[in-house]
């Protein structure tokens, strides 16, 4: 049965978010000295902010431990941050159940084959362009962006159009 992106987005109240891959492009830098750095796309990260701005929450869930991870979720002001978890599920439902929302209300972007237990169990299950086909085959929305590119960019435009709240962010112009 088809569903207008009105009553996917309806419901959702929180996005969960993979790190590698997903807010950045997948490549790991690490240098002689052992130090890692990742990439992260300005526009996503100011998308994150218009997200909770507009009273939503966001987590990231990750199954790598990072530095980097940490200071960008600081930054950005993301409370929620789970890194380290190879099976994410658990650690998707904590977070759910701390934040006090349920499965339906929920959306994750993913982009490979650890992200399909969450992708398959809350309301809206989405990807990024480059994103494994077994992953494209599982999300309802698969967006037009890479991985780092402006996926998860895209994906909050595209709730808050659905849920008539995009036009809030758009400054007017000056006359």
């Amino acid at each position: 049965m088809f569903q207008s992106d009105y009553e996917i987005a309806k419901p959702i109240r929180l996005i969960l978010s993979d790190v590698d891959g997903v807010l950045t492009d997948g490549l790991i830098t690490i240098d002689n000295s052992g130090v890692e750095s990742k990439s992260f796309y300005v526009r996503d990260g100011h998308g994150i902010k218009l997200w909770k701005k507009a009273g939503f929450e966001f987590g990231l869930l990750t199954a790598r431990n990072s530095q980097v991870v940490k200071l960008r979720a600081q930054e950005l002001g993301i409370q929620w941050v789970r890194q380290g978890f190879a099976d994410k599920l658990p650690a998707a439902r904590e977070m759910m159940q701390s934040i006090g929302v349920e499965p339906h209300e929920v959306c994750y972007i993913g982009d490979d084959l650890p992200d399909i237990p969450v992708m398959a169990s809350v309301g809206l299950a989405v990807t990024v362009a480059d994103g494994a086909k077994e992953v494209k085959q599982l999300a309802h929305w698969v967006m037009n962006h890479p991985g780092g590119r402006g996926a998860v960019r895209e994906l909050i435009e595209r709730i808050l159009q659905a849920k008539g709240r995009w036009e809030d962010f758009i400054p007017s112009r000056p006359r």
